[in-house]
């Protein structure tokens, strides 16, 4: 009795595709990783004012809350937690004074001047008024680290808005470092940056204004890598209007690896968008995030007054 062998099929061959890599130095599509809280941390409840997330990393809305008041001891210290697990608070309808502005701010610490800004009712207000001067809008920016001690936060009250436009976008630079490469991750790791007040500056203000400062605001050395001091996460603490290149390489590579690092505030996932209404206050954690004023509301006055909280040096 003979045996038939059975026919083998040889499995097909996979399709060849042509040639589709991207350039590696970019933002791809995939899962983000989008961690609120450092590594450990659990949130809880706030038992003081009612909290509303406006997304699931970064951005709550406070209500329950009178600003124009003192507040209590208990209700700033949870006020404070709200701020480094949400990064940016924003109050609705407060329409507060200048001096009520800066009593709520001064429950964060000494408050700052910028003399290269127009200023307010006191030195320590700065007045942004789109309609007489341009200033920083349409860039992704930390404020002040151009300073030594750069800004530990800022509460921004709009005064007057335009009919449309004039949001302002926040973005979590922990999630943007969460979600670096590890490559990438290693490369920065140690690796400090120059930070300069003219670039951002001279975008808007006259060479005779700003050659006044040059020696108040020497170019100041940043870690690209900032562990905030209360939660000790890992943030990037590079932005495009003040840092000018990282130290100790080559000028070609920093700026490749800049603008990558600079792209990273760019991504939705990291951001949270707040459209104004007058009387309207966002307070931010300036060691945590990135901001961006859209200035898409031409032909129309938008008046905004800024009070900033002294910070400490970047370690």
């Amino acid at each position: 009795m003979s045996i038939t062998a059975e026919p083998t099929t040889t499995p097909a061959a996979p399709p060849r595709l042509r040639d589709h890599r991207v350039p590696a130095d970019g933002i791809h599509e995939g899962p983000r990783l989008l961690r609120r809280l450092a590594e450990g941390a659990e949130g809880r409840p706030y038992e003081r004012f009612t909290l509303v997330p406006q997304g699931p990393l970064i951005g709550a809305e406070i209500r329950g809350l009178d600003l124009s008041r003192p507040l209590a001891d208990t209700v700033r210290a949870e006020l404070d937690r709200a701020l480094l697990e949400w990064k940016v608070l924003f109050f609705r309808g407060q329409h507060l004074t200048s001096a009520a502005q800066r009593d709520f701010a001064r429950g964060w610490g000494e408050l700052e001047t910028n003399p290269l800004l127009a200023t307010g009712d006191a030195k320590d207000v700065v007045r942004f008024d789109r309609s007489q001067v341009p200033t920083f809008e349409n860039v992704w920016h930390t404020d002040t680290t151009f300073r030594e001690n750069p800004a530990l936060g800022a509460v921004l009250q709009l005064r007057e808005v335009p009919p449309y436009g004039g949001d302002t976008l926040w973005a979590d630079m922990a999630a943007a470092y969460d979600n670096l490469p590890e490559a990438v991750q290693e490369r920065v790791e140690g690796l400090r940056a120059v930070h300069d007040y003219l670039p951002g500056f001279a975008r808007f203000t006259s060479a005779d204004h700003l050659a006044a400062f040059q020696d108040t605001f020497p170019p100041v050395e940043h870690p690209v890598l900032r562990r905030h001091p209360q939660t000790g996460r890992r943030t990037l603490f590079v932005n495009t209007s003040f840092t000018t290149r990282i130290t100790g390489l080559p000028q070609e590579e920093s700026d490749r690896l800049l603008r990558l690092l600079f792209q990273q505030a760019h991504v939705p996932e990291y951001q949270v968008r707040f459209p104004w209404r007058a009387g309207d206050i966002a307070f931010w954690d300036n060691r945590a995030t990135q901001h961006y004023a859209s200035g898409d509301y031409a032909g129309h006055r938008r008046v905004a007054e800024r009070v900033a909280v002294v910070g400490d040096r970047p370690h």
